[in-house]
């Protein structure tokens, strides 16, 4: 270990440390207003129809104000099934 007491040997620099980052994380959950956007149709549309669709949501909380979230990847699934051929 080099410090103060242990100086490293002449000509030799330690190596920077180079500068932590806050890494990224890709959020794995959407809201019915981002799902909407991607599906360029309106939240009312999403509330609606993305259940009948087979798009199912994730409820967090109770009531009617609860927060339904849907997983991006089974968003990209089911976005792949509905393709025409």
């Amino acid at each position: 270990m080099l410090d103060a007491v242990n100086p490293p040997p002449d000509g030799i620099q330690p190596a920077p440390n180079p500068p932590r980052r806050a890494r990224q994380v890709e959020p794995v959950l959407m809201d019915t207003n981002e799902l909407a956007v991607m599906l360029n149709m309106s939240a009312s549309w999403v509330y609606r129809e993305a259940a009948k669709l087979g798009l199912k949501g994730y409820k967090l909380g109770k009531g009617r104000n609860a927060k339904v979230l849907y997983k991006k990847t089974e968003v990209l699934k089911w976005l792949e099934q509905q393709k025409i051929h």
